[in-house]
C-alpha cells in the first residue's frame, strides 16, 4: 500500500525544512536507506532517507520550504493509484490547521497523475535537468571559482560531492586544497544587483535562510524574556601562555587558548553548580553533567556544537572534539544530537582582535561567557610597573537563576584557574 512521506523534525528547534533538491525522481525505485532529497534545516543541510521500499510515485514540492509533518512524497508499488491515500493525508492536514500552506495549494492545482496499468507519469511541467551536487560541493566550487558543470560526479546517480571538487582542484595546476585557490586571472569583485526606487535609494534584499530565522527567533526570545546582566573581569594570562607552551611540547595535538578556557570553565562550573543551571519556568534545574557549547561562526550565523562532560576530558580530548565539531559546523554537517544538551556556552571573539563584548544567553543555559583577545598592556606587578598579557571575559547571566554574587564567585574561580593553570590538575 502507498505510504505518504512527511517532513520529519530533524532538530529540536526545527519548524520547517527547505527542500534543496531531490536526488530521486518520480518512477525511481527506492530502498530503505536511499537518500531521497537534501533538506536545509535551521542548523544544517541534511539528507532525507527513505524508510520504505517501493517506487517514488509522487513528489509534492520540488524546492522550497515545507513545514514539519508537511507532505513531501508518496512511495508505493509501481502503477499503484495513490490518489486516495494522498487525499486522506491532505484532509488530515486541513483538519489540524485552519490555513493550508500556499505551497501545498500550488501543488494541488498544478500536479495531476495519469495512471496506466504499469506506469506512473508525473504531469508537473518537465523542468530543466538539475545539476546534481551537494550543497558543500557547490559552495567549494563557488569559493574556488570553478565551473561545477565541468566536474565529474562520483556520488549516487552522478552526484557531485566534496571529494569530486577536491580531485578536480588537485588536477588543476597551481591550486591547493587547504589554501585559497589562485586562478590564472584575477577574481573580479562581485557587485550586488541593487534595486532602485523612485527616490534614488538603492538596496539589496537577501532571502532569510532557515538557520537565520531560527537564530533571530531564539535570540529574540532569550534577550527579551531572560533578564540579562553582565559581569566583566580581567585575567592575567602570563601563566596560561607559559603553560600552553609547555603542554604543546608534549601534547599529540596542538592545544589552543580556547581549549584551555573550555577546560577551565568546566572545572569552575563543577565548583559553582548554580551557574550550570537552567530556567524551566516553574523550577530551576541544576545540571549534573557539564556540557559546554562552543559557538562557531558560519556563513549564515552561529552554530553551537556541544562538548559533553568537558570537566572529565583532557585538553587533548577537548581539542580533538572542538576541531572535529567546528569543521562539521562549517560544512553544515552537524547532527542534531551534537548541538543539544548544552549547560553553559562560550563565545570567543579574541581571534578577531575584539577586546571585550557581551553575548546573548544561549537557552536553556543560564549563562554564557564572552571571551576577548589577549592584549599586552602595562600592569602593576609586585609593586612595579610591568607588561602583562591581559584578557577580558564577560559573563552574561540570567537574573532569574543567577545573582550577582554567584556570578562574581564563578569568575573569581575561573580567573584563579587561568592565572595558575596547575589548578586544572587538582
Amino acid at each position: 500500500m502507498a505510504e505518504v512521506i512527511r517532513m520529519p523534525r530533524m532538530s529540536d528547534t526545527m519548524e520547517e525544512g527547505n527542500i534543496v533538491g531531490w536526488l530521486k525522481k518520480v518512477g525511481d525505485e527506492v530502498e530503505p536507506g536511499d537518500v531521497l532529497a537534501e533538506v536545509e534545516t535551521d542548523k544544517a543541510t541534511m539528507e532525507l532517507e527513505s524508510y520504505q521500499e517501493g517506487v517514488l510515485l509522487y513528489i509534492g514540492i520540488k524546492e522550497g520550504p515545507v513545514p514539519v509533518n508537511g507532505i513531501l512524497a508518496v512511495i508505493g508499488e509501481k502503477g499503484e493509484d495513490y490518489k486516495a491515500v494522498l487525499e486522506v493525508a491532505e484532509s488530515e492536514d486541513i483538519a489540524s490547521s485552519d490555513v493550508q500552506s500556499a505551497e501545498t495549494l500550488k501543488v494541488e492545482e498544478t500536479a495531476t497523475v495519469v495512471a496506466e496499468p504499469a506506469t506512473v507519469v508525473e504531469s508537473v511541467a518537465t523542468e530543466e535537468k538539475r545539476l546534481k551536487a551537494s550543497p558543500l560541493a557547490k559552495r567549494m566550487a563557488t569559493e574556488a571559482g570553478i565551473d561545477i558543470s565541468k566536474v565529474l560526479g562520483t556520488g549516487d546517480n552522478g552526484r557531485i560531492i566534496k571529494r569530486d571538487i577536491e580531485s578536480f582542484l588537485q588536477s588543476q595546476p597551481g591550486t591547493q586544497i587547504d589554501a585559497p585557490v589562485i586562478t590564472k586571472e584575477p577574481i573580479q569583485p562581485v557587485v550586488p544587483a541593487f534595486n532602485f526606487n523612485g527616490s534614488g535609494d538603492n538596496f539589496e534584499d537577501i532571502p532569510v535562510s532557515q538557520m537565520r530565522k531560527t537564530i533571530a527567533r531564539r535570540l529574540g526570545e532569550s534577550k527579551f524574556s531572560a533578564p540579562h546582566f553582565y559581569l566583566t573581569v580581567e585575567i592575567n594570562m602570563d601563566a596560561a601562555i607559559k603553560a600552553r607552551e609547555e603542554i604543546n611540547e608534549l601534547s599529540p595535538v596542538r592545544i589552543s587558548f580556547n581549549d584551555i578556557i573550555v577546560k577551565a570553565c568546566a572545572v569552575a562550573l563543577r565548583q559553582h553548580p548554580a551557574i550550570n543551571s537552567s530556567w524551566l519556568g516553574d523550577k530551576i534545574r541544576r545540571n549534573g553533567n557539564i556540557n559546554i557549547g562552543v559557538a562557531v561562526a558560519v556563513d549564515e550565523g552561529l552554530l553551537v556544537p556541544v562538548i559533553r562532560n568537558a570537566d572529565m576530558k583532557s585538553l587533548s580530548q577537548i581539542k580533538v572534539e572542538v576541531k572535529e565539531l567546528a569543521g562539521k559546523a562549517k560544512e553544515r554537517k552537524l547532527q542534531p544530537d551534537e548541538m543539544q544538551g548544552n549547560t553553559f556556552t562560550i563565545s570567543n571573539l579574541g581571534m578577531f582582535d575584539i577586546d571585550e563584548f557581551t553575548a546573548i544567553i544561549n537557552t536553556p543555559d543560564s549563562c554564557i561567557l564572552a571571551v576577548g583577545s589577549i592584549v599586552e598592556k602595562p600592569i602593576v606587578k609586585n609593586g612595579e610597573l610591568a607588561i602583562g598579557n591581559m584578557m577580558k571575559v564577560t559573563l552574561s547571566c540570567d537574573h532569574r537563576v543567577v545573582d550577582g554574587a554567584t556570578g562574581a564567585q564563578f569568575l573569581q574561580t575561573l580567573k584563579g584557574i587561568l592565572e595558575a593553570p596547575i589548578r586544572l590538575l587538582v
